[in-house]
């Protein structure tokens, strides 16, 4: 079991650091998660006036990865040397301004060129955080704290599709600009103000932390030291970007964000589909207010089961349950009969994939740390995040193909049991009550304070 911090210097500490930086975090990241994936809303509309088909659709929404994938581990690296405060602040001031020049596209190939771009500029965010959440978390309450940032992601989702919808409805013609292109201008200007408050907001590390007092500051200093000699990990990053456990771990992600992506990108184009597969039409609001619901119960849920993951000090099944669920319900939610059987199926989806996540990362620091962390995490959320590329292309083109999104559905669940196994056969060796990745000690993966 993971026991509470008995040090009452460490319980203030966390207590601070837990209110100061994952709310401000988990704002970044909503408004980064919204930027990415809000073309799903905008497909509604933008694909009749940029004459776009499924497939140019799926290629426009995949394109953004190919600039994130390049430029993950490089700007990994910069925020190591540089630091966090600098390099996020840099990042999302030049993603917001990229976000809010996708309202001025004219064509698709326009689209195809500011998504790339987008994803250059977003490359290394998520990374980054990740790895800055380790220069100030124990080990021990990491999973919970990283839930409560990750929690984004689904509440993107969740209030970002009511908006979005509500924005390319009602804001249609402000400006002279059609709804969705409205929904790109308003929705990326705040990165741009954000990018801006994180340069006087954040402290690079524990020892520059004014909010923390000296004794606060010594004991997150001190535990984060001790967990870094605990075990091997590898520093070079070289080193541990050649290493099989880290390219193993990336395929693992791949599979969860799938299907992340996949239902993030499509769901609303499935809900508007019950109009001809069920005689339901919704306007573009109300598509947005039911698209909602699945990713409201993952944030709930995320929450939840992080925090159930710390107290019980146990990762790999709390890892391989959800994505096996997400990989069971998502194929078989297109063949049900009712509007109502699809979401609550699609719901059981959500759930699974935003259950995963945050237990996921706990996995990556058990094998590096220093430069070697940097560039490791971004290299499996680079490996990860090819599926951000393959799921709505291949999803648009099956779609295309076949005229029924049900095949790559079918696909997308295939690619999270594989998730669910591979975490399984990674960590089944020498994994201890933890459930490290093979080859981690139990004196690397034993929480504070055991």
């Amino acid at each position: 079991m993971a026991h509470p911090v008995a040090d009452p210097v460490g319980r203030s500490a966390l207590r601070k650091v837990a209110w100061r930086l994952v709310p401000f975090l988990g704002l970044l990241y909503f408004v980064n998660y919204l930027d990415r994936t809000n073309i799903g809303f905008a497909k509604l509309t933008m694909s009749e006036d940029l004459g776009l088909t499924e497939t140019m659709f799926g290629l426009a929404s995949g394109l953004f990865f190919i600039g994130y994938l390049f430029f993950e581990v490089p700007s990994n690296l910069a925020l190591h040397r540089f630091g966090a405060r600098r390099w996020i602040a840099r990042i999302m001031v030049s993603w917001g301004v990229v976000a809010s020049a996708m309202a001025f596209v004219q064509s698709a190939g326009w689209l195809y060129a500011l998504r790339v771009l987008l994803g250059i500029a977003e490359a290394g965010f998520f990374p980054g955080v990740l790895l800055y959440l380790t220069w100030w978390l124990p080990r021990a309450q990491r999973v919970q704290l990283i839930g409560a940032f990750l929690v984004a992601v689904p509440l993107s989702s969740a209030l970002g599709a009511p908006l979005s919808g509500a924005i390319i409805q009602y804001a249609d013609g402000l400006f002279g600009l059609e709804g969705w292109r409205v929904m790109f201008l308003v929705e990326g200007l705040p990165a741009v103000l954000l990018g801006v408050a994180c340069w006087f907001y954040l402290a690079d590390r524990p020892a520059d932390a004014r909010w923390l007092t000296p004794e606060e500051r010594g004991w997150l200093d001190r535990t984060i030291a001790a967990e870094g000699e605990a075990g091997h990990r590898e520093a070079s990053p070289w080193r541990a970007m050649a290493s099989p456990r880290v390219v193993a771990l990336g395929f693992v992600y791949f599979g969860v964000v799938y299907g992340l992506y996949a239902v993030s990108f499509f769901l609303p184009t499935v809900v508007a589909g019950f109009a001809e597969r069920f005689d339901a039409t919704y306007s573009i609001f109300e598509t947005g207010a039911i698209v909602a619901v699945p990713f409201l119960a993952g944030a709930v849920t995320m929450v939840l089961w992080s925090r159930h993951s710390d107290r019980t000090g146990e990762r790999r099944w709390h890892l391989a349950l959800p994505a096996a669920l997400g990989g069971v319900t998502i194929p078989v939610a297109l063949h049900l009969d009712s509007p109502f059987t699809v979401m609550a199926v699609i719901t059981l989806t959500a759930v699974g994939i935003c259950c995963a996540l945050p237990v996921f990362w706990h996995f990556p620091p058990l094998l590096l740390t220093g430069a070697g962390a940097a560039a490791g995490i971004a290299l499996i959320n680079s490996l990860g995040n090819t599926a951000g590329f393959a799921a709505p292309y291949i999803t648009g083109w099956i779609s295309d193909a076949t005229g029924s999104i049900r095949p790559a559905l079918w696909l997308v669940g295939l690619a999270m049991l594989l998730s669910a196994v591979g975490i399984l056969l990674l960590s089944r060796s020498r994994a201890g009550a933890d459930g490290g990745p093979a080859g981690v000690s139990r004196e690397a993966v034993r929480p504070a304070g055991r």
